[in-house]
């Protein structure tokens, strides 16, 4: 699907998480673009949803309010993060009970304490007096919270790059990887999210499930697991009494062909919606307007949200 043929771009960020565009910028850009509708789904945060929804109002584009929620997992065959779209009618915002209740349960996940903690476990296995020096001094707590409020690995990258000289991809995948030594996955334990889906009505939608499988290097690979992994776990995510999840994001630029016609097969199997978005972080390495989804989807989501 071209940009020019894409209606709906359903996962992108703002500077509420770790996007360049604030979210009235996402919008302008979208009106620019010609997408007739853009989703917001933050890191783990709604803090820009407000002024995401104004400024769809003052634009007159159709905006999807979402938040992206990253799923902890240490299995003895998974330990990393997965993560979950969640979608939502923006009337929600309102309501001071459910901004309380999903602020809680998503402030879990992230925040000072796994900050500080990752960066602990980092300077003791690549400080300069750790088991596998790297680094020429500590990374400190500053560093990487003076980037942002709402941390994410790409902050540490920053940090390391710009402060440590470290650029090279395979050592800052040694260092902040899924697969190093000194790994902490983010998020929140699954279960967490139940009681807020019983009393409030939020689409499920698993992000990226094949990214992982990407055969080549790519920004939106990360430390996405392989597609078998996802498959494993993929009947906890189709669980009701767990998280019980409506769609699968289908349409993204982690996706080769083959995933995406995998991914369509799993809806027809699972009796999923097919999503689909950009995962837009900035201007030119993650940009908006690369992946999204027609009418006929964009139809069946709000139908499930409205």
């Amino acid at each position: 699907m071209t940009s020019t043929e894409i209606v709906a771009d359903l996962h992108n960020h703002s500077t509420a998480s770790d996007g360049e565009y604030t979210p009235a910028e996402l919008v302008s850009r979208a009106q620019e673009l010609g997408i007739k509708t853009i989703g917001l789904t933050d890191h783990d945060s709604i803090a820009g949803l407000a002024e995401f929804v104004e400024a769809g109002r003052k634009k007159g584009i159709q905006v999807v309010t979402g938040v992206e929620v990253s799923l902890r997992f240490t299995r003895s065959y998974f330990t990393g993060s997965l993560h979950l779209l969640l979608y939502f009618s923006d009337t929600l915002l309102g309501h001071s009970e459910f901004k309380n209740d999903i602020t809680q349960i998503l402030s879990q996940g992230r925040g000072i304490a796994l900050v500080t903690d990752r960066i602990d476990a980092i300077n003791r296995q690549f400080g300069p007096q750790g088991r596998t020096p790297l680094l020429k001094k500590d990374l400190t707590v500053d560093e990487i919270t003076s980037l942002a409020d709402n941390v994410t690995r790409r902050h540490f990258f920053i940090a390391l790059s710009q402060n440590h000289g470290i650029e090279d991809k395979k050592q800052i995948d040694m260092l902040i990887g899924n697969s190093s030594p000194a790994y902490i996955p983010s998020g929140i334990d699954m279960g967490k999210l139940t009681p807020l889906f019983k009393k409030y009505h939020i689409v499920k939608v698993l992000a990226h499930p094949a990214a992982g499988s990407f055969p080549e290097d790519s920004h939106y690979k990360e430390v996405l697991p392989p597609v078998e992994i996802v498959e494993k776990i993929m009947p906890e995510f189709l669980d009701p009494n767990i998280i019980g999840i409506d769609g699968l994001e289908v349409y993204y630029p982690g996706h080769t062909d083959e995933y995406e016609k995998a991914m369509l097969q799993w809806c027809s199997r699972y009796n999923l919606i097919a999503t689909g978005g950009s995962d837009c972080h900035d201007k030119e390495i993650r940009p908006l307007g690369v992946k999204g989804i027609s009418l006929h989807d964009l139809d069946r989501l709000i139908k499930k949200i409205s």
